[in-house]
Formats: structure tokens, sequence, C-alpha cells
């Protein structure tokens, strides 16, 4: 699972936008705090992948924040939620690394769209030690949520981003069964996703005989 930190100084949004985070396959709220030294408290102690980072917080705004973040070395990702609509405010967010800029008010297929364009990134620069000038085109690509998705209609990136954390975290291979057990998909989903992610060269398949002769399908993740 991505693990999502929201940061929102109005208790009411926070939890609105954890409520809309938790219906994207794939996402998970690790922890919400409604000022920077919440939040920083959470990163120390806990993993998170992406927090959704307001700008005006009682303590000192969401830039100060970012800033103070890549100073102390957290890898966190950053996608910025707020009412500000300021160029300056936009440019600096840019400069401190924000991904995306998610203006208020926005419905929950808003955000939808900007964490399946994360899911999408983390995706694509998995298991990437060097790439070719296409290759980064098409990484950088995966955030214009304007473009036609890799994946094809009925698939979803974060699932995707789902199936390939399973198996990237597993001791071994894995079969279709066992997969979907630890995402917490049903076989088919899971087994449509294998063979889609498997004709893209990113799962290794191997058959394991058992008793009744039939082979057993078993996947790797292979980062490709």
């Amino acid at each position: 699972m991505i693990e999502v930190l929201v940061v929102d100084d109005d208790f009411r949004v926070a939890e609105i936008n954890a409520a809309y985070v938790e219906r994207v396959p794939g996402f998970r709220v690790r922890a919400t705090a409604h000022n920077a030294a919440q939040a920083m408290a959470v990163l120390e102690r806990e993993r998170v992948d992406l927090m959704l980072l307001d700008q005006y917080l009682p303590d000192e705004t969401g830039l100060s924040l970012m800033g103070r973040v890549r100073q102390s070395g957290h890898l966190t990702d950053v996608i910025m939620v707020t009412a500000a609509r300021d160029i300056a405010t936009v440019r600096t967010a840019i400069r401190y690394g924000a991904l995306q800029y998610l203006v208020k008010p926005f419905s929950f297929p808003g955000l939808r769209v900007k964490l399946e364009a994360y899911a999408r990134l983390r995706l694509a620069l998995d298991g990437t030690e060097e790439a070719e000038q296409e290759q980064v085109d098409r990484i950088f690509g995966t955030l214009r949520t304007a473009a036609s998705p890799p994946l094809p209609k009925g698939h979803s990136a974060p699932t995707a981003e789902l199936i390939r954390r399973v198996l990237r975290d597993a001791a071994h291979p894995l079969s279709a069964h066992e997969v979907a057990t630890r995402a917490g998909l049903s076989r088919s989903t899971a087994q449509r996703y294998l063979k889609r992610l498997e004709a893209s060269g990113r799962l290794s398949l191997t058959l394991r005989y058992g008793s009744t002769g039939r082979p057993e399908h078993r996947y790797t993740w292979s980062g490709h």
C-alpha cells in the first residue's frame, strides 16, 4: 500500500481528504496532522510515501514545512492540496519538489486523478537504475494526468502498484491466489493484472508442477 499523510489545519477537511484517499485502491492513510509540528512528528516515527500538504497551517506554511522535510533527509513525496492560488506559491512548490498541485475546493475525482498519476510514476520508476531519454520522457509523462494512461481500460494504476508491492516484498514466487489474498483482491482481478504485467515484461513467470500434473503459474517481480 502507498502510505499517505494528510496535513490540513481544518479537522473536517482533513477527514474528508482522508476518506477520499481511502477510496482509491492501493492507497492507505497512515495518519492525519493539523499543523506542521504534528506532521514532522509523524514523519519521524512512521513510513510515509506521500504527503497531501495544505499551505495554510497554524504554526508555519506548508512550503516552509516541505523545505524542512527536505533538509531533514525525508524522501516523502508531496502533493500540495491548498486554496493558495498565487503563482509565487505554485512556483515555490515546484522548486521544493512538489509532484502535483491541487487547488481547493475539489471533488473526489480531482484527487483520484492526481493519486493515480502518482501511482503510475512509482510503477514507472520501480527497478530503474539507468534510463534512456525515451524512458525518462515516459517517466515524466506519467504525471501529466491528461495523457493517455499506460494501462488499458478497466485497469487501475493504484491496483497495479498494489500488486507490484505484494510481489516485490514476497520472499518467493507467488501464485495468482496468493497475490489476490495478500492484496485483498479477487483472484480473477489479480489474474487480469498479472497477465498484463507479465506481457509488459515486469513479471517473471515460472511453472510449478504438483501431484495432479497440472502446472501452477507463479510470479516474481522483475522490475524491468
